[in-house]
C-alpha cells in the first residue's frame, strides 16, 4: 500500500498520498484539500510549499550540496564552461563535442542587437539602473524577434538567442550609461571572454584578456545557473503558467532578481564595506554590533537562508579570490575590510556554531570588484548566470502534462460585507 499522510479536519480523516523525489525528499499531496475539505493550508513565503516536481537542480542545505542535472557543482565548476552547463541545464544532458561547438558557433552568430534598440537605451535616464533597463529590453525582444516556433530547433533557436543577446545587451547597457562606443562581439573570442571585451576595451587602451578573469567569470555564472525555486524561479514559473512568451517570463524572474534579498546581496555587501570604511569604524565594533540581538545592523554575506552549512558555491569562490586578487595587486581597502571579516567569520565561535559562514555573495561581490565590474552591475552579472536555469525551469513548466497556471489562495481578514457610503453621508 502506498504511504498516505491523515489529516484530521473536524473529526473526519482525509489521506493525502505522498510523492518521493530521487534523492528522497518527500511531500504528501494536498491537491484536492480544499475540494474536499474546504480547508486551505498557510504557508507565508511558501518555504513548506512544493511548487512542482523538477528534474533541473538538486540541493540539500542541511548537508551543502547543490547539483545540476544530478551532477554537483563542483565538478562543473573545475571541468565544465559555462555554455556547456547551460546545455546541460536546458537539454538534460551534457553536450557532445559537436553539439558543443555547434552551441558556441549559433551564440556568437547571434550576438548582435538590432541596431533600433540602441535608440531605447538612449533615452533611458543616464540615472537608470542597469537592472530595470535589462528587465525593459528582454521583454522589448519579443517585438524585434516575434517568432517563437513550436518546433523543437526554433525553440532552441530562441533559447540561443536570449542567451547570446543577454550579454550584448548587459554590456551595451553599461558602455552607453558611461558615453561610450559600443563594443561588439568577436567570432574568436569564447562566451566569457567576449563579455569582458565588450565591458572594458577601449580605442585608447585595448583590452588584454586575462585566461584567469575569465576563468573566474565562468566559475562566477556556473555557479549561479540555477538555484532551484527561489523567488526569480518561482516568478519565471509563476509568470510562465499563463502561457506568456518566453521573453515575457525571463523579464519577471529579472525583475524579482534585482531585490536587495536576492540577486541583489553580493552589492549590499559592497555597500556594508564601503559604509564600514567611510565610517572608520573597528572591525571588532563592527563584529560586536553583528552579534547584539538588539542592534538592527547585520553583516551582508555571512550565512545562508537554505544552507545550514557551508555554501558549496562559496567554497568554490574562495578559491577564486585567492587566485585573482593576488594577481591583480588591487589595493582596495574595502578588500581588506573583506578579508578581516572573513577572518572572524571563519574562527568567532559565534559564526562557526551558527553556520554564518561567508557565503557566495560575499566572495563573489570581491571577486566582481576586483576585476573592475562596476556595483551597480552586479545583479545584471547575476542575471545573466541565471538565465540557462530560468530557461530550463520555463521549459519544464511548458512540457509538463500536469501543467495548471498558478494561483494561490488567501484566508481573508478584511471587513465583512459593508454597504456602500454616499457622498454627501461621509
Amino acid at each position: 500500500m502506498s504511504e498516505v499522510v491523515k489529516v484530521i479536519i473536524e473529526g473526519k480523516t482525509y489521506e493525502c498520498p505522498v510523492i518521493v523525489g530521487s534523492e528522497g525528499e518527500k511531500a504528501f499531496d494536498i491537491t484536492t484539500l480544499r475540494q474536499k475539505t474546504g480547508y486551505i493550508t498557510m504557508d507565508p513565503g511558501f518555504g513548506n510549499t512544493g511548487s512542482c516536481t523538477s528534474a533541473i537542480t538538486f540541493m540539500d542545505g542541511e548537508k551543502g550540496i547543490l547539483r545540476y542535472r544530478g551532477i554537483p557543482v563542483e565538478q562543473l565548476a573545475d571541468h565544465s564552461s559555462f555554455v556547456e552547463t547551460s546545455y546541460l541545464l536546458i537539454n538534460g544532458r551534457l553536450p557532445n563535442r559537436q553539439e558543443l561547438t555547434r552551441t558556441s558557433v549559433q551564440l556568437n552568430d547571434d550576438s548582435l542587437i538590432h541596431e533600433d534598440m540602441q535608440i531605447f537605451y538612449q533615452n533611458f535616464p543616464r540615472r537608470a539602473h542597469p537592472m530595470g533597463i535589462l528587465s525593459a529590453m528582454l521583454n522589448a525582444l519579443k517585438s524585434f524577434y516575434p517568432e517563437l516556433e513550436d518546433t523543437e530547433e526554433g525553440i532552441n533557436r530562441t533559447f540561443l538567442r536570449l542567451l547570446s543577446k543577454i550579454r550584448t545587451m548587459a554590456a551595451m547597457s553599461y558602455r552607453i550609461s558611461r558615453g561610450h562606443k559600443v563594443v561588439y562581439p568577436r567570432a574568436d573570442y569564447s562566451y566569457c571572454a567576449n563579455f569582458l571585451n565588450m565591458m572594458f576595451d577601449s580605442p585608447v587602451r585595448p583590452y588584454e584578456l586575462d585566461p584567469d578573469l575569465v576563468e573566474a567569470l565562468n566559475v562566477f555564472w556556473i555557479l549561479h545557473a540555477d538555484h532551484e525555486q527561489n523567488c526569480s524561479t518561482a516568478a519565471v514559473r509563476v509568470v510562465g503558467s499563463g502561457r506568456v512568451n518566453l521573453y515575457a517570463a525571463i523579464s519577471a524572474g529579472i525583475a524579482a532578481l534585482w531585490g536587495p534579498l536576492h540577486g541583489g546581496a553580493n552589492q549590499a555587501v559592497i555597500e556594508m564595506l564601503t559604509n564600514i570604511h567611510q565610517s572608520g569604524a573597528d572591525i571588532g565594533d563592527v563584529v560586536k554590533r553583528a552579534k547584539d540581538k538588539d542592534d538592527p545592523f547585520r553583516l551582508m554575506g555571512f550565512g545562508h537562508r537554505v544552507y545550514k552549512t557551508y555554501d558549496p558555491r562559496a567554497r568554490i569562490m574562495k578559491k577564486m579570490c585567492d587566485t585573482v586578487l593576488p594577481k591583480l595587486r588591487v589595493e582596495d581597502p574595502l578588500l581588506e575590510i573583506a578579508r578581516r571579516l572573513e577572518e572572524v567569520a571563519l574562527t568567532d565561535p559565534y559564526f562557526v556554531d551558527k553556520n554564518l559562514y561567508p557565503n557566495v555573495d560575499f566572495y563573489s561581490g570581491i571577486v566582481l570588484r576586483a576585476m573592475g565590474i562596476p556595483t551597480e552591475m552586479f545583479t545584471v552579472m547575476f542575471a545573466i548566470g541565471r538565465l540557462p536555469g530560468w530557461i530550463s525551469q520555463w521549459k519544464e513548466g511548458a512540457d509538463d502534462p500536469n501543467w495548471k497556471i498558478s494561483r494561490p489562495r488567501q484566508v481573508y481578514t478584511g471587513n465583512t460585507s459593508t454597504d456602500y457610503v454616499p457622498m454627501n453621508q461621509r
